[in-house]
This record gives C-alpha cells, sequence and structure tokens, in this order.
C-alpha cells in the first residue's frame, strides 16, 4: 500500500474542476473542490457520512441543519452524518477548499469539471478503492 503523500494546499489551489477526488480508502475520502462566485455545492444529507471541509481560499456561507455561519480561509467545518447541509461561495473569487467523507462517498478518481457535470452525473462509491 503507497497511501497517498501530497501537498494538499497547492493542490487545492491550483484546482479548476468543482470536484476531483484525489484518494479513496476504505474509510476516508480525500476530495478537492472549487465553487465560482455564486455558486453552491447544492443542499445534501449523507445518510452514513462524515464529512470535513477545510477552506484554503475565498468567503463562504455554511448551512449545518438551518444554521448559518459566514467562513473564510483556513476554516474548519465538521458536518456529521445524516445532517442537512450546504455551502456556498459567497466571495468575487473562485471558493478552493478541500473535503474528507469517512467513509468514502464518490467513486474513485472522479473528476466532475463543472457543478452541471455533478449534477448530471448518477456515480456514487461502488467500494473501488485507488489502491
Amino acid at each position: 500500500m503507497k497511501g497517498l503523500i501530497a501537498e494538499l494546499e497547492g493542490l487545492t489551489e491550483k484546482n479548476n474542476n468543482f470536484r476531483r477526488v484525489l484518494y479513496t480508502g476504505k474509510g476516508l475520502q480525500l476530495v478537492i473542490m472549487t465553487l465560482k462566485p455564486g455558486e453552491d455545492i447544492g443542499e445534501e444529507i449523507h445518510k452514513d457520512a462524515d464529512q470535513f471541509f477545510c477552506v484554503e481560499k475565498g468567503e463562504a456561507l455554511v448551512w449545518i441543519d438551518g444554521k448559518q455561519t459566514k467562513v473564510e480561509k483556513d476554516a474548519a467545518i465538521l458536518v456529521p452524518a445524516g445532517a442537512k447541509h450546504n455551502l456556498k461561495n459567497v466571495g468575487d473569487k473562485p471558493l478552493r477548499m478541500y473535503t474528507i467523507y469517512g467513509p468514502p462517498v464518490h467513486e474513485d478518481g472522479i473528476v466532475q469539471v463543472t457543478r452541471s457535470d455533478a449534477l448530471a452525473a448518477k456515480e456514487h462509491f461502488a467500494g473501488h478503492t485507488t489502491e
């Protein structure tokens, strides 16, 4: 097993895709994301997965079960399994962040260039890991 060793801040700041899965293990998944100004991830609930976000660049509004909070660079956000949540870029520059799901939610290696691509996809984690 190799795992993943990466300079995550640089990868996140250079990412221009809405969603890019970097690594999928049996219990965790690392994803980098970029939201355009005004764009959101879309309200969602992960019934069986906790989710961690770290904002590397930009400003966002986060909703977790109806509570709204404004966050900026270096903010950490933890969303417990079963919580309705959304995250929206409220700045005038791209919002760049990474997220960790536990357990994985998306298919390993998926790249969704735009939010529209992500919405059109019917993909979900089918048990395939990076290694």
